[in-house]
């Protein structure tokens, strides 16, 4: 089944085409595949990145929209991707890179492709794991930019995964909260009550 990519806000991809366009921000952002590129730089399959920032035994009490990611394709595969945040002023580019997360989050989304179910494919970041998920939401018509993962939703754990965790293997949102969970949460200090 095909992806539906939510729409990125166009002030977003602007800023992102502003930046390719600079040799300042390129240069600057020390990603040599950028520097060195033969062919144009294009932004593509743009993915809103969503935070969890915390979690209960419940499941995901909080997420909030970080920004959007933005694929750069130099010829025929992805080289760096592209953030950007939202600013008092509105949508601004944040920072070019480079690193295992293009090539794991390409992977993901060609596996979430060959699923028999339509999904919408968002970015779930866990910060207390340092972990990057392939988020796929069930409800391809919801706003891209806001809600958080249903039971239902898939998370596939983009590599590289914390250890235990089992990269591009997709979880149901039901299943892999309550891991995430138990993992995050601190644990006892000794001689504290339980």
């Amino acid at each position: 089944m095909p992806l539906h990519l939510p729409p990125a806000p166009a002030p977003a991809l602007r800023t992102v085409l502003t930046a390719l366009g600079s040799p300042t921000a390129v240069r600057e952002a020390r990603t040599p595949s950028l520097l060195h590129a033969q062919a144009p730089a294009t932004p593509e399959l743009p993915l809103p990145v969503h935070v969890l920032d915390r979690l209960t035994p419940a499941g995901a009490t909080a997420t909030r929209l970080a920004g959007w990611r933005f694929l750069i394709r130099c010829g025929e595969r992805s080289v760096a991707a592209a953030d950007t945040m939202l600013t008092p002023d509105g949508w601004a580019f944040s920072r070019f890179f480079e690193g295992p997360y293009i090539t794991s989050t390409e992977r993901a989304l060609r596996q979430a492709e060959s699923m028999p179910q339509p999904y919408q494919p968002r970015l779930l970041s866990v910060p207390g794991l340092y972990m990057l998920t392939l988020w796929l939401h069930g409800d391809c018509t919801a706003d891209g930019a806001a809600g958080r993962p249903a039971a239902t939703d898939l998370l596939v754990p983009l590599a590289p995964a914390p250890p235990g965790i089992a990269a591009h293997r997709p979880h149901r949102v039901a299943e892999l909260l309550p891991v995430l969970t138990h993992r995050v949460t601190p644990a006892p200090l000794l001689g504290s009550p339980a």
